[in-house]
């Protein structure tokens, strides 16, 4: 009793809700009656009406029935045959066939126009194009790789003056949604002007997946790693999926991927055959990282570079220096800046001696806007040799360094800032954490001679740790940063801090901003590293410091050597620890402070020391972004007052360490 007097009363409406519901669930035909019912309910009492309301209707009961079934049928599109009640029944019965089966056409074409709708919607159509450019894999050099390649097709210009040959698209598989893919790049990458962009969906090391974006008839294939813990060993495997769709051998096209570890290098290069190309991420980043610690400003410059919007780097022909040194070509362009060689053989060389006879056969490697401007003319008259500075500057002295943070790349950037350093230096690294022991460098020969013990990487670079709360302000504020000549900010890894690793450093450098501050104005040189480029513009840094975005780095690299597969070489040249490497020198290197110039004076400066100049950074109040001051490949004939603090944009082969400002001596400790 006591249940029925807590059960609550049911409306006679929810019970004609409940009772309809059930009907309509039961099978369609039963829809299909409660249809023809409602329709009949309501359209012929209507026509009835309009039928006995209409003054020019007949007067008699058969007429205005007669009328109404009319209005009726043809309302219901029963047809509106009259006469016997047979003849009505046969027109009705036409009506329901005719309607049945234009309903089923109808119902036909809709389900197939929504299955093809869905099935473009996932991305799992054929892509039959010619000379496209595919994209396999999602991660955070996706946007900067599919933005680049877009600009290589804006805009380029051949020597005939007509648009250069370009990938007529850019196609991306990647393992995440079709529409979500198609708006993420519409966000960040914008539009793309005459470029088509095709996303499909899928993974990429399924070779079934994978034969969907015709990667045989591609004219490159890239492969980007993604963030997760097994990116490496997933680039292995698509890389796998090329070589079972497109087949072994060299007739496919070139492929291109990136690792982060080194230890996958090797693998990777074996899956992706003697048409690929493999990329170190980490270890890019590491070494520039380390370059930059000793010449700020760098990543402004390389990224100049890298990007398509401005100068880059292009091979050119080299008929008129044929048999010639290879320093005449260095004022041999007035609109280039000729950096290297490309030999016969295919064999890349940055910055050779100037005396260097350029064979037959050989090309020019140049920075330059395009490969029309890269017209080959005598610029030697423009030369002042009265403004070129006479005595060389003085050796650097060592240096003292902070790295605050540890991450995966931080063993790299310690072994780069070993190889590179002035004896005596040392490096301070400030972590809250266990930090590993940095990688070991590669063994030296043994030598008695004292000048060769100097070049041990331990000999030159004493690192100390020490284990500090960096994650809480007041650790920050209280640090001496008096002693030290630069400084290295290292986020944590996705997945070891925050959710956001670019919020622990974006705090880092707000207190170290402010450290700036108090110490009275003196100009802290900071080489931090991010992992979004939409959280540059929030980096708290001053004019002297650089920000590096190693997935914004990579997705360069890649996009430049997508284009042309010779700068492959290049890079791996100029990011490496030994080889050629791009330098910012004072300019009264080069040139008498306060004197005008032009810059085809200071090439030759340049070449006189062994090196190759390709631009300037000046140094003055107007020294804005987004170009900081930074000007690449000016015209010969361009002339300017230089200033003390002004900066040449060299390619050198010495080795690159911080001006020191007051060196320490340390012993090395261990943790």
């Amino acid at each position: 009793m006591a249940r029925d007097r807590t059960r609550r009363p049911v409306s006679l409406r929810d019970r004609a809700s409940y009772r309809f519901d059930r009907t309509l669930a039961r099978s369609t035909g039963t829809l299909m009656g409660w249809l023809v019912i409602t329709c009949l309910a309501v359209v012929v009492p209507v026509s009835a009406l309009l039928a006995w309301t209409d003054p020019g209707s007949p007067r008699s009961l058969s007429g205005r029935l007669t009328a109404a079934w009319r209005t009726s049928a043809e309302t219901l599109r029963l047809g509106a045959m009259t006469g016997t009640p047979l003849r009505m029944v046969l027109s009705a019965v036409l009506g329901l066939v005719a309607l049945l089966c234009v309903s089923t056409l109808v119902g036909v074409i809709t389900n197939s126009l929504a299955e093809r709708m869905a099935e473009l919607s996932r991305g799992r159509s054929t892509v039959l194009e010619q000379g496209h450019v595919v994209v396999l894999g999602w991660s955070d050099q996706v946007t900067t790789v599919v933005s680049e390649l877009i600009a290589a097709q804006a805009g380029r210009t051949g020597r005939t003056g007509r648009p250069a040959r370009r990938p007529r698209a850019v196609v991306l598989l990647a393992e995440r949604d079709k529409t979500e893919m198609e708006r993420a790049l519409a966000a960040q990458v914008g539009p793309v002007g005459r470029a088509r962009l095709i996303c499909r969906s899928g993974p990429a090391s399924d070779p079934a997946v994978l034969a969907l974006v015709s990667p045989g008839t591609a004219s490159t294939v890239l492969v980007l790693p993604s963030g997760g813990p097994g990116a490496d060993a997933e680039v292995l495997r698509i890389l796998l999926a090329l070589r079972a769709v497109i087949g072994e051998g060299p007739a496919g096209p070139p492929v291109l991927a990136a690792v982060r570890d080194d230890h996958y290098r090797a693998p990777a290069r074996l899956a992706a055959g003697p048409r690929g190309t493999v990329l170190e991420t980490d270890t890019v980043t590491a070494r520039l990282i380390a370059q930059c610690v000793g010449r700020p400003g760098l990543s402004l410059v390389l990224r100049d570079l890298l990007d398509f919007a401005g100068d880059e780097f292009h091979v050119t022909d080299a008929t008129a220096f044929h048999g010639g040194p290879f320093g005449a070509a260095l004022l041999g362009h007035a609109d280039s800046c000729v950096i290297g060689l490309l030999t016969p053989q295919g064999r890349t060389v940055l910055n050779p001696p100037a005396d260097t006879v350029v064979a037959p056969g050989s090309r020019l490697i140049v920075v330059t806007r395009d490969d029309s401007a890269a017209g080959p003319a005598d610029c030697r008259h423009l030369v002042d040799p009265s403004a070129i500075a006479g005595d060389r500057p003085p050796p650097e002295e060592p240096a003292h360094l902070l790295m605050l943070g540890w991450n995966r790349r931080a063993p790299l950037v310690v072994g780069q800032l070993r190889r590179t350093a002035r004896p005596g230096s040392v490096l301070d690294v400030v972590t809250d954490r266990a930090v590993p022991a940095p990688r070991e460098p590669e063994p030296e020969p043994e030598s008695d001679s004292e000048s060769e013990s100097e070049s041990v990487p331990e000999a030159r670079l004493a690192v100390r740790f020490r284990s500090a709360a960096l994650s809480r302000p007041e650790t920050l504020l209280g640090l001496d940063l008096t002693p030290y000549d630069g400084l290295v900010v290292l986020g944590p890894d996705p997945g070891e801090g925050p959710d956001r690793p670019d919020d622990w450093t974006l705090v880092t450098l707000l207190a170290l901003r402010l450290l700036e501050e108090r110490t009275g104005g003196r100009e802290l040189r900071v080489v931090s590293e991010l992992t979004d480029d939409r959280n540059r513009p929030l980096a708290p840094v001053n004019p002297g410091s650089d920000v590096i975005v190693s997935g914004e780095l990579t997705g360069l690299l890649m996009a430049q050597i997508a284009q042309n597969r010779h700068l492959a070489a290049v890079f791996d040249e100029l990011f490496s620890a030994d080889g050629s490497m791009i330098c910012l020198r004072p300019a009264g290197t080069y040139v008498r402070p306060g004197s005008e110039a032009t810059f085809a004076t200071v090439v030759a400066a340049a070449r006189d020391r062994g090196e190759c100049a390709i631009g300037y950074r000046r140094h003055d109040r107007r020294t804005t972004a987004p170009d900081h001051g930074v000007r690449l490949n000016p015209h010969k004939g361009e002339r300017r007052a230089w200033s003390a603090e002004d900066q040449v944009v060299v390619i050198t082969t010495e080795a690159i360490t911080p001006t020191a400002a007051s060196p320490q001596n340390a012993e090395e400790h261990r943790p």
